[in-house]
């Protein structure tokens, strides 16, 4: 009589469908598993009841009745999201997306891309953009470690000695934020720039902390992600990243997180 699931056999060949689907840019991993929740997802007709499922291909997998495309080569941009937009496909007020510039700033045989983490409406600079959602989700994770930079014009009073402060982290209503790398780079009077560098990317971290310090915050620009950087790149422009460069980072990773 058996007392639970066998566990020497041979493990099934495959990976599973929600990674599979990521990587097609179906959507992001977490998402492909409100989709199977939702039985949206079927194969061969028949309506997926778990993400757990292991496949060595999309044959006869559809979304929402529609076959899936064979997955395509990763691909990653660079995008300058202006202030003004919203990180979002849609947003219900009405407001513009960063899609509505994109429709103009990309290559027109792009595939669909998705953000990799997020700005807010009033913070401007470099927004990452793949069509592969297991490396948007590798990239997103606060476990990667993977380092993000601003440069933020703020106002009010604070000493380089209240910036190195945040290199042990800090509470702010009862939440948590790791250790974060803050330099002052130039001061006029009682307004200066700020550079800063986290590695978590929780929600609206470093506008919460430097409004935390007592200052106000009149522009936020991310200037880096890992090792791909704003550069000179215009206002509401993108950049497609080369494959070199993708397959570096990829090889990098591990790094971070150490």
């Amino acid at each position: 009589m058996s007392n639970g699931p066998q566990r020497d056999g041979p493990r099934p060949e495959g990976e599973r469908i929600a990674k599979l689907l990521a990587r097609a840019g179906v959507a992001s991993r977490r998402e492909v598993e409100r989709m199977i929740a939702d039985g949206r997802v079927a194969i061969d007709g028949l309506v997926l009841e778990t993400p757990a499922t292991i496949l060595k291909d999309l044959k006869g997998v559809t979304v929402d009745g529609k076959p899936v495309a064979k997955p395509e080569p990763t691909r990653l941009f660079a995008f300058h999201k202006p202030t003004g937009l919203i990180t979002a496909e849609s947003d219900p007020k009405g407001r513009p997306t960063i899609y509505t510039a994109l429709r103009n700033s990309l290559p027109k045989n792009t595939p669909r891309v998705m953000p990799i983490g997020r700005l807010d409406l009033n913070t401007e600079g470099l927004l990452l953009l793949t069509n592969d959602g297991e490396l948007k989700r590798q990239m997103e994770l606060p476990a990667s470690g993977i380092p993000r930079v601003y440069r933020a014009r703020t106002f009010g009073d604070v000493t380089q000695e209240d910036l190195e402060d945040l290199i042990d982290g800090i509470t702010i209503d009862g939440v948590n934020y790791g250790s974060i790398d803050a330099n002052m780079e130039r001061r006029t009077g009682r307004n200066q720039w700020i550079e800063v560098m986290i590695t978590e990317g929780k929600n609206r971290e470093v506008r919460k902390v430097l409004e935390h310090l007592g200052l106000q915050v009149s522009r936020l620009i991310r200037t880096a992600y890992g090792p791909f950087e704003l550069e000179d790149l215009p206002r509401g422009a993108a950049r497609e990243i080369r494959k070199h460069d993708i397959g570096r980072f990829r090889s990098q990773l591990k790094k971070y997180r150490q």
